[in-house]
């Protein structure tokens, strides 16, 4: 593994240990070089996943992504890292176990939605006025008069 500070090739490994739910392996390595330490982790990756844009546009998946907007659909809500880790990856678990290697990109808003309902209602609010492309305050309301219906 390479160095992000210098660069050298030459890392150690100095703890390895598995995440919470068991889908990651979690590295502290070390730089001989400049003596750094960082962090890694390593996941099992079942198959090659494609997005399908809504302009028709086909882009490698791209998990970090989809990690950045759910942390940013949580920013300053009571929702830990590791809630938002174990969201992603059964979000990602759930792609790769689809028959289809190509994904609507409609399809991973939906999910992401999904599981942020389950996790802070306020969260998931923020995640779909971006999702649906929300304009004005009454699309806020109708989302809302929604929400609270059973």
């Amino acid at each position: 593994m390479r160095c992000p500070y210098c660069g050298n090739d030459d890392t150690q490994v100095k703890d390895s240990r598995p995440s919470e739910d068991g889908s990651s392996i979690r590295r502290r390595r070390f730089c001989p070089a400049c003596g750094n330490r960082f962090t890694t982790f390593e996941r099992v990756q079942l198959k090659e996943l494609v997005v399908t844009k809504s302009d028709g546009r086909r882009v490698p998946f791209d998990r970090d992504k989809m990690a950045k907007s759910i942390r940013i659909a949580c920013r300053k809500r009571p929702v830990d890292d590791e809630r938002i880790e174990r969201v992603v990856n059964g979000i990602q678990r759930r792609l790769e176990m689809e028959t289809e290697a190509e994904i609507p990109s409609r399809r991973i808003g939906e999910m992401v939605m999904e599981a942020l309902r389950g996790v802070d209602e306020v969260a998931y609010v923020r995640f779909a006025s971006v999702y649906q492309n929300f304009s004005e305050a009454k699309d806020f309301g109708a989302f809302l008069s929604d929400l609270e219906k059973p």
